[in-house]
């Protein structure tokens, strides 16, 4: 569901339960983890098109054009920034430059410590799908998700982890961290898709 558009002067609409957050609140499961940028790589695996794996170090990933995208930022805790600028990669970049394999349905975008997101390749290849290196014009702190964050404007955030570190293309679906802890397989903020209880048949992966 694409967020309805508000009349100039208006406050935008909200997803249900969720509030106005001014600020930009620290949250995130475990510590956060040191940047080391000769050790840092990017990779795309799994079923790639050619069967390859891509790697991009960090000088390389930060010379892949930057694009600025708007989009909103929902967090399962209930608090919603609307209006921010993102700056990075788009997630269409790094489908052109390592295409998936044509029965790819999903892919697993991997961060520091084996945390893990799903997502559907429609949500994936959204134009406003992100690799965040700056909000704003200005680079992410460590705490946010320096030096490369996945945003997902309209999932809920657990879906855009910090710190990425890589993308796996999947060719049948697979639950990610939150995910596999009760959280919705989907995330839609406009569904209100919080827990995995809510979920409906085809919702999530095959048993």
């Amino acid at each position: 569901m694409v967020q309805p558009e508000s009349r100039e002067g208006e406050q935008p609409q909200l997803p249900p339960g969720q509030r106005f957050q001014r600020g930009w609140p620290v949250t995130h499961y475990g510590p956060v983890p040191r940047f080391r940028p000769e050790r840092w790589e990017f990779r795309v695996f799994g079923a790639t098109a050619d069967g390859g794996v891509y790697r991009w170090n960090h000088e390389e990933f930060s010379a892949l054009p930057y694009e600025t995208v708007v989009g909103d930022l929902h967090c399962v805790t209930r608090f919603s920034m609307v209006g921010v600028e993102w700056g990075g990669v788009k997630a269409r970049t790094i489908l052109e430059l390592a295409p998936p394999a044509p029965e790819v349905t999903h892919v697993m975008v991997w961060a520091e410590y084996g945390y893990s997101a799903n997502l559907r390749l429609s949500d994936f290849s959204a134009d406003h799908t992100v690799f965040a290196t700056h909000r704003a014009g200005e680079p992410l702190t460590a705490e946010h998700g320096f030096p490369v964050r996945l945003v997902v404007p309209h999932l809920y955030a657990w879906k855009g982890p910090k710190w990425v570190r890589g993308v796996e293309y999947m060719t049948a679906d697979r639950r990610g961290f939150w995910e596999e802890r009760g959280y919705h397989n989907i995330g839609d903020p406009w569904r209100e898709q919080r827990y995995s209880y809510q979920e409906e048949p085809g919702d999530g992966p095959e048993p």
